[in-house]
């Protein structure tokens, strides 16, 4: 299984980005859950947003809610994480994850596979 993030760059405050995880070698549709984690410098890796099989339901950080959002595609095989009015703290390296026993959405020890990451910065 290989996870590709792709879209982070910089912004300005109030800004957008989108974020798109493509996978490969597997389908995305048969993961338990499928996430977006983020890692600031110093700073432990944090569950941004996560999404239950097939969209069945969705958990996103407090620090996020009402501005970010996760989606799933299952045809073109892909997670998006749609980033609105955007803050200097959201600055981190943004990792997508993919779980394939579950084991609790929000918790990193629940996903097996992860990418490369893809740099946010926003000022």
């Amino acid at each position: 299984v290989q996870l590709v993030e792709s879209g982070g760059g910089s912004v300005q405050t109030g800004g957008s980005l989108r974020l798109s995880c493509a996978a490969s070698g597997y389908a995305i549709s048969t993961f338990v859950y499928m996430g977006w984690f983020r890692q600031a410098p110093g700073k432990e890796r944090e569950v941004v947003a996560a999404v239950y099989r097939l969209g069945r339901g969705t958990s996103y950080a407090d620090s996020v809610k009402g501005r970010f959002t996760i989606s799933q595609d299952n045809a073109k095989n892909t997670v998006v994480l749609q980033m609105n009015s955007l803050k200097p703290e959201d600055t981190a390296m943004y990792y997508c994850a993919a779980s394939k026993y579950g084991g609790g959405m929000n918790r990193r020890e629940a996903y097996n596979y992860w990418g490369q990451g893809t740099q946010v910065t926003v000022s």
